[in-house]
């Protein structure tokens, strides 16, 4: 997660954050879970499904060696996350078990440079207070390896906050503003600015146009959360 530092994860299909999923609205989703640990988890989608698939009561939990296949129809468009819903919560999810889920709508949205962008913190001392921030597990990967995107062209960025043992996470993007879609759910934006604060679980849709080649900063505007792993760059091209 950091150079030198490593953390003894959880994960679906080997990875944190783990798969993203996609499906278009209406889609059957079938989602065959094989619990390989050795606790107990589930998957709790975040979406319209029927009450035996949510994945979040004592019932729900598949044992070491268990199988479960989670069934439903893709709904509402929009961004949306699935993660463990076994007790305790806080443990199964910090530990790095949960993903976006991407329902786009029958109508497409228009085409765009798209980026899934999962914000993500660790304890790596075990203290309940986390030592290694950053947007999709890396401390700083994105400063050494920016992310090239064209100037013009429509930019599509699904944020994520799946961040543990702190009330928000932010994302700021420098010298730009952005459209926000908060849940993805709405077909007109909320608001445009070029800070949005998210609470664990929320996500947002955001959209722009990039005007200059360069380089342009994003990052947390906690900046305690900037300091340790959670900055990164654009550079258009």
């Amino acid at each position: 997660i950091a150079p030198g530092v490593y953390f003894p994860a959880w994960t679906y299909n080997g990875q944190v954050p783990g798969p993203t999923l996609r499906a278009t609205e209406g889609d059957r989703v079938r989602v065959t879970f094989l619990n390989e640990g050795s606790h107990p988890h589930t998957i709790h989608f975040h979406g319209w499904h029927p009450p035996a698939m949510d994945g979040s009561l004592p019932e729900h939990e598949v044992p070491p060696g268990g199988r479960f296949v989670y069934e439903f129809d893709a709904e509402p468009s929009g961004l949306h996350l699935y993660h463990c819903h076994a007790a305790p919560l806080k443990r199964h999810i910090h530990k790095g078990l949960y993903g976006a889920f991407i329902v786009d709508p029958r109508q497409p949205r228009p085409p765009a440079e798209e980026f899934v962008m999962v914000m993500n913190a660790f304890d790596t001392n075990f203290d309940a207070d986390n030592e290694v921030y950053a947007v999709n597990t890396v401390a700083n990967h994105f400063m050494h390896e920016p992310i090239r995107v064209p100037v013009g062209p429509l930019v599509r960025i699904y944020v994520v906050n799946l961040t543990e043992f702190d009330p928000i996470n932010s994302f700021h993007l420098h010298g730009m503003f952005f459209d926000v879609f908060r849940t993805g759910t709405a077909a007109a934006a909320s608001e445009t600015t070029d800070t949005i604060m998210l609470c664990q679980g929320e996500r947002a849709i955001l959209e722009t146009r990039f005007r200059y080649p360069g380089r342009f900063m994003f990052h947390a505007h906690q900046s305690e959360f900037a300091e340790l792993g959670w900055m990164s760059v654009f550079e258009l091209v």
